[in-house]
């Protein structure tokens, strides 16, 4: 089986990576040094922060601002099936002459005799 890398941006939305591991080890390591980028990328705002800010309060509200952005992403390994038609829904054939914007009229049933 493979596995998927998605980022859950803000905790909520998924957003596919496109990278695919085959080992859910493998998966859980990029998901690991992500997760890594994200608080470097942190630590280093907040160095600038610290400095660049006066009021201590203005710090505060923009440091809890700037953690929820990019610490509450994270990552996520899910199984991938590569693309397989066998999970694919099937497709429902429509009689010729119909466009994809017309629904199928059917045809009037036949009278009996």
């Amino acid at each position: 089986m493979k596995w998927m890398l998605v980022v859950l941006v803000g905790g909520v939305s998924p957003v596919n990576t496109d990278l695919v591991f085959d080992k859910f080890s493998d998966c859980l390591a990029a998901e690991e040094q992500m997760r890594q980028h994200y608080s470097d990328a942190f630590e280093a705002w907040d160095r600038m922060a610290a400095t660049r800010i006066d009021r201590r309060r203005d710090y505060k509200k923009a440091r809890d601002v700037e953690a929820k952005r990019l610490l509450s992403n994270v990552g996520t390994c899910v199984p991938h099936g590569g693309g397989d038609p066998v999970n694919a829904p099937p497709q429902q054939q429509k009689p010729p002459g119909t466009s994809p914007d017309q629904p199928a009229v059917p045809s009037p049933p036949t009278p009996r005799t």
